[in-house]
């Protein structure tokens, strides 16, 4: 399971200079003046502190760290210590938005839960800009997290300004708008939601979140949650309905990708872990069994799970997938020719970046790298760029463009591309012209079976270019028919007719059982009587005689049921034993 990737350097870098001293800051928690930070249509009680390391990488990610109810920052700093002491680690910003005076975040207002609607979040949101462009922070690695109010703000955070935040860790908190319901804003508390009474369905809760941003339409943040089973503030029960939230929000499966037991030195954990189509994890969950509500955080996690912990990294899940486009195809069979069958299959996976999936060796034609399944995999260098599309199995030389479009059909693909399975396929030097390959078949120029080749068919079928066919049901036209033919129709002799059922067969463009036929199929002069079947041009009685294939320019059809193949070959085989009947000692109907 690929949790966390493009991890670039270790923490060891720090020790090669990567923190640099800024003689403005010093490491310690500072208020900063609402007019500095530039808080405008927000809250007045809603306070800006920030803890700059005396260290700091170039470009510092930022995280905002929020309190639970009832608690200042200058306390609640001393709960995220080791937070704190990552930041002198490894370089990154804190922000401690408080506040001052309030019980709880506000959550549960229409202001605080539309994108700049003018309630806490923006406030919050505000702060971020003001760091951001005063330590020339990162955009790219913006955080939040919290525990309890602080929870219900992270994932608030998350369904608001998701264009500001990349991701979010949130500890006994509940899913975004959940606060809402019996919102009292005296107290920033919601009886219904904190109970674990208010449930949803994961589209009522993914369209929640959706409508607090409508004009939103990029990348979401990827959320981490706690949750102790045994909390008694926050119902267990919201852990459930934020999962139905985030995975709807984020376009998951509703079942985890991977689940696994974890034990800390403060619990041990039921975890769950939901991969995105990138095979990266963007959710997870962590159930802390028999845990209260005022669990520690679990720190090392939170900064691993931002990526942190590697300064100069980018963050560890990219916000599209992307590939390196997989190996290029090794040219299959045609290399250098006008193409072969297969150009070489290019690599199955795209990997990271936006080149193309394979070539297709180095022909025109074959089937070409396939490419991936993203960014450089199934669109860019994959099923479109240097996939299926350039390249891929559509691709330049693939089967279809060469392929279906673009000297598609028409060169190097599947159908009538220059070297591909057909044109050298079914039309120039292929099936029709020049036998089953033709020029640029499989091999080299001239193909496997050469020019103007016509295969050796078995009775009842017929050469058709170069394969063999029954014409009589033939659903291709094989240059029979002027026209494709429609519906259940299929091309006969020159037109198109109905598509026999099993026991019987086509008598020019209807379907008659040549065993007891009184229809003449062209061979008598009238039709027959009841009970007779025309045979060598003459009405005849009997039941058992089958009209032989000289005579007859309908084929005999299939038999009925189980017993098809078995009619169907003693009728060959009365066809044989007649003609040598004739040559001994004439054709006599009534010898049969």
């Amino acid at each position: 399971m690929a949790r966390h990737r493009h991890r670039v350097l270790a923490g060891a870098s720090i020790s090669l200079g990567l923190l640099v001293a800024d003689p403005l800051w010093a490491a310690a928690l500072t208020q900063v003046d609402r007019s500095t930070w530039g808080a405008s249509g927000v809250p007045s009680y809603v306070t800006m502190y920030i803890y700059a390391p005396d260290k700091r990488i170039e470009n510092p990610p930022i995280v905002v760290a929020c309190h639970s109810c009832g608690t200042a920052v200058s306390g609640y700093i001393n709960s995220i210590s080791g937070i704190v002491s990552g930041a002198d680690r490894y370089g990154f910003i804190l922000i401690l938005p408080e506040a001052t005076g309030r019980n709880c975040w506000d959550v549960g207002s229409s202001q605080s839960l539309t994108h700049d609607g003018g309630g806490d979040t923006q406030a919050i949101a505000q702060m971020v800009k003001y760091a951001l462009t005063q330590y020339g922070g990162d955009p790219d690695r913006v955080y939040a997290m919290g525990g309890s109010s602080g929870a219900m703000m992270t994932q608030a955070l998350m369904a608001v300004y998701p264009d500001v935040f990349r991701a979010g860790s949130a500890r006994a908190g509940v899913p975004a708008g959940c606060w809402a319901d019996g919102y009292d804003s005296g107290q920033q508390w919601s009886n219904n939601c904190a109970g674990g009474r208010t449930t949803k369905t994961d589209q009522q809760w993914g369209d929640l979140v959706r409508g607090m941003y409508r004009d939103y339409d990029g990348p979401r943040p990827r959320i981490q949650l706690f949750h102790g089973t045994a909390d008694t503030t926050i119902n267990y029960n919201n852990m459930g309905e934020a999962i139905k939230e985030w995975t709807n929000v984020l376009g998951l499966g509703t079942s985890p990708t991977s689940t696994d037991s974890h034990t800390t030195a403060n619990s041990t954990y039921a975890r769950q872990f939901w991969e995105n189509d990138c095979g990266y994890t963007v959710f997870e969950t962590w159930a802390g069994q028999n845990g209260s509500h005022s669990m520690p955080y679990e720190q090392d996690s939170i900064l691993t799970y931002f990526g942190l912990d590697e300064p100069e990294a980018p963050d560890p899940v990219p916000t599209t997938c992307s590939g390196t486009g997989g190996s290029a195809g090794t040219g299959g069979e045609g290399a250098v020719s006008s193409g072969g069958t297969t150009g070489g299959v290019g690599g199955l996976t795209g990997g990271v970046g936006p080149t193309m999936g394979g070539i297709g060796g180095a022909t025109t034609g074959g089937f070409g790298g396939i490419g991936g399944h993203s960014t450089g995999g199934m669109s860019t260098g994959g099923v479109s760029t240097g996939g299926v599309s350039t390249g891929g199995i559509t691709g330049t030389g693939g089967l279809m463009t060469g392929g279906t479009p673009t000297s598609g059909t028409n060169t190097g693909g599947i159908m009538m591309g220059t070297g591909g399975l057909m044109t050298g396929g079914t039309a120039t030097g292929g099936m029709s012209t020049g036998g089953v390959t033709g020029t640029g078949g499989t091999s080299t120029s001239g193909g496997a079976t050469g020019t103007g080749a016509t295969p050796t068919c078995t009775a009842p079928l017929q050469p058709c270019g170069s394969t063999c066919v029954d014409l009589q049901n033939n659903s291709a036209n094989c240059g029979a028919c002027s026209h494709v033919c429609e519906g259940t129709e299929v091309c006969s002799l020159g037109v198109c007719a109905a598509n026999c059922t099993s026991g019987y067969t086509r008598c020019g463009t209807t379907c008659v059982d040549l065993m007891t036929s009184t229809t003449s199929c062209g061979r008598c002069d009238s039709p027959c009587l009841e009970g007779q079947v025309c045979w060598n041009g003459t009405c005849s009685s009997g039941s058992t005689a089958a009209p032989e294939e000289s005579d007859c320019t309908c084929r005999v059809g299939p038999g009925r049921g189980a017993h098809s193949a078995g009619m169907l070959a003693g009728w060959l085989a009365l066809t044989l034993l007649m003609a040598t009947r004739r040559r001994t000692r004439g054709s006599n109907p009534s010898a049969a």
